[in-house]
């Protein structure tokens, strides 16, 4: 910002008509503000103001070292949305407007706010450029900006999901997630399909949560039957890009349980791939990527996820395009300053918020234990905990807890012998009522660690 000057003319004309405090106010007044140099210093920088970078950047600045603007936040976004509620905006349970606040609102005042885009990159020097060509130098650098939503990805997704009239819909974004239900209700009879893509999404469980939420509605209204799909009005099919109906195989195997009580095609290795009026288009990945046409009246589309571009075309990057971290300290193998959790990151587990829970606690010891030149500490390690609860019908939910290797890690197996797998009414008020209460008003100020509870 530069300083606006006040030329002679006026200066007189000012002296004129007022005396010298007033001239003073108008001379303080035209100083917008300080000249600014062209980089801009702080000690740690947190790209990504979503889940992961406002639960770190909080746990770093409650940790009572860093002072007024030593820690940053870069994110060009408006809003910051709860983004596991649009499932249950999905199945009317909520609205979308509920789940969202301005994103400025949640950021500390001691904490410096550049509301903009990331250009690029430079590791080598300590240097991020963002969107308007400015540069901001760190001492450590956390990039936590999430992951890519590209409808493109599908063809003929984005025009099916912008049509009023298509029963084509999509919990995964906030302009798509309220057309969800409306297509729920309208669908009488025919066939409803529920996809989920091969590759990386955010929460692998959440696909067919869409699914049992719509099966139940329809169940209820008597246009579906379990026990006698083939006469039933309306039938189901789940497609999914993977072999199984879920990657952690306790869990895949009493999903698969269900979908069989429940009467639900299963087109295994089914990747969509296109969307034509009321065809859809999948490559059939067990039969050599074949494709497949099926007709629909309704159908809920996963779309396709990756890295944003700015972070896959950066030295941070692995050849996925995923930032490259190591698996249990979430720090980068490229350079010793550099950090990153959540979506974004290589950690190779389920990409939740909940994942974040156990991850940004070990993020921030470590980051601190580094800036203050000592070596990292062994306990210090991610296992690779995240959460999925699985909706699998209106007040039941599966809660699926693991970690690394698709092992289970159950809080609530552990405390109170109570087996997870099967679905419960207690897990579904957890999903429904307690997660979004205690990441408003404690995770996201850095007071909550999941399974650990709150911290100080």
């Amino acid at each position: 910002m530069m300083r606006t000057r006040l030329g002679p003319a006026v200066l007189t004309a000012a002296r004129s008509v007022t005396g010298p405090k007033t001239l003073q106010s108008i001379r303080n007044l035209a100083t917008v503000a300080p000249v600014e140099s062209a980089t801009r210093n702080h000690k740690v920088v947190v790209v990504g103001g979503g889940t992961a970078g406002l639960t770190i950047v909080h746990q770093l600045l409650r940790t009572g070292k860093f002072s007024k603007d030593d820690l940053v936040v870069v994110d060009p976004a408006e809003w910051h949305h709860y983004q596991p509620g649009w499932t249950l905006v999905g199945g009317g349970l909520k609205t979308r407007e509920e789940l969202r606040k301005p994103l400025g609102s949640l950021i500390d005042p001691k904490l410096k706010f550049y509301n903009e885009s990331v250009q690029g990159f430079s590791p080598e020097n300590n240097l991020v450029t963002l969107g308007n060509g400015d540069k901001v130098s760190y001492e450590q650098l956390v990039v936590v900006p999430g992951i890519n939503i590209n409808y493109g990805g599908i063809k003929g997704l984005p025009e099916a999901l912008a049509d009023p009239n298509s029963l084509v819909s999509s919990i995964y974004g906030y302009e798509t997630c309220n057309k969800v239900f409306g297509t729920i209700q309208q669908l009488k009879k025919g066939t409803a399909i529920f996809t989920q893509p091969a590759g990386v999404v955010k929460c692998a469980g959440a696909p067919q949560k869409a699914m049992w939420l719509a099966l139940d509605h329809w169940k209820k209204a008597g246009l579906y039957k379990p026990t006698d799909p083939s006469n039933s009005p309306i039938k189901i099919a789940f497609a999914t890009g993977l072999p199984v109906m879920f990657g952690v195989p306790k869990y895949s195997a009493k999903l698969e349980e269900l979908r069989k009580e429940r009467g639900v095609e299963g087109l295994f290795q089914h990747d969509l791939v296109a969307v034509e009026g009321n065809k859809a288009t999948f490559s059939n990945d067990a039969d050599g990527g074949k494709e497949v046409t099926r007709d629909f009246d309704l159908m809920h589309v996963v779309p396709k996820m990756g890295p944003h571009a700015f972070v896959k075309s950066s030295p941070l990057a692995n050849e996925a395009g995923f930032v490259d971290v190591d698996d249990g300290t979430t720090r980068s193998k490229k350079f010793a300053n550099v950090w990153s959790a959540g979506d974004a990151s290589s950690l190779p587990t389920s990409k939740t918020a909940a994942a974040i829970t156990a991850q940004a606690p070990v993020l921030v010891k470590n980051l601190l234990r580094a800036m203050e030149g000592k070596e990292l500490e062994p306990e210090s390690i991610y296992d690779g905990y995240t959460s999925c609860p699985l909706v699998t019908e209106y007040g039941k939910v599966l809660l699926a807890e693991f970690k690394y290797g698709g092992v289970p890690k159950e809080t609530f197996n552990s405390w109170f012998g109570i087996d997870q797998v099967e679905p419960r009414r207690a897990f579904y008020h957890l999903k429904k009522d307690f997660f979004p209460w205690v990441y408003q008003n404690y995770m996201v100020k850095g007071r909550w660690a999941g399974p650990k509870g709150w911290t100080r």
